[in-house]
């Protein structure tokens, strides 16, 4: 149990990372340690180039940090097998890219259930739950169509679907807004904040859009690899 009664969701300590080597040695994150609990919405925010998609991969188990160590839900998932790691990926944490990843030659409802189906979960039962969370996203009625049919904002909401389907602990999403006009963006944000986030999940946004500050109830703000501050959302304050 930690801080205000909530369980930790993710713990980092001391993660560094750097690429290249010798004099040619480029650090991206610096000795980069926090706590998030579940039930919490918090943000990384910081400049392009200042380590946050880097310090990202690192917690999802995408990128393996050169130093440090990172505990998801008390678990040390750089210390996991190869297999553990992959299992971990598909079944703990769910990654919403900026650029949403969705694949063009197959429709929405397909899109969604991937991550059923990579779980083994028979076709017409990862079909049947792939709609379920398109309704949960509001796009039942869209569920046959190629993404390229979609709006920006309807293409994000089903790479959450997506994300969400294998009910992960840890939802991550890469500059969200990115590709988003200010009032979609805003919309997309309270939606997951409203509809997604509970008291057993934990959802870090990496972002630098001043435009959703007010959703989080955490925001770290990085600079050249490292943390250098931290405080609450507008919406805490």
């Amino acid at each position: 149990m930690g801080k205000n009664g909530k369980d930790l969701a993710v713990k980092a300590n001391g993660l560094v990372k750097w690429f290249g080597e010798g004099e040619a040695r480029t650090y991206a994150v610096r000795d980069v340690s926090f706590e998030a609990y579940l039930g919490e919405m918090l943000y990384i925010e910081g400049p392009s180039g200042s380590g946050k998609t880097t310090l990202l991969s690192m917690i999802s188990g995408i990128l393996r940090p050169n130093a440090g160590s990172v505990e998801v839900e008390g678990r040390d998932i750089w210390a996991l097998t190869d297999d553990q790691l992959a299992d971990f990926r598909l079944n703990t944490v769910g990654f919403v890219f900026q650029d949403y990843h969705l694949f063009p030659r197959l429709t929405t409802v397909e899109n969604v259930a991937i991550p059923l189906i990579l779980k083994k979960t028979g076709w017409d039962e990862s079909m049947g739950k792939a709609m379920e969370y398109l309704e949960v996203v509001g796009l039942g009625e869209r569920a046959h169509l190629p993404p390229v049919k979609l709006s920006g904002g309807e293409q994000q909401r089903v790479a959450i679907a997506r994300a969400i389907a294998s009910r992960p602990d840890i939802l991550i999403f890469d500059e969200p807004t990115a590709s988003l006009d200010g009032d979609t963006g805003r919309r997309i944000v309270d939606f997951v904040k409203t509809n997604i986030l509970n008291e057993k999940r934990f959802i870090l946004i990496v972002t630098h859009d001043s435009r959703i500050f007010e959703y989080a109830d955490r925001i770290m703000r990085m600079e050249d690899g490292a943390i250098k501050g931290a405080g609450k959302g507008t919406s805490e304050k």
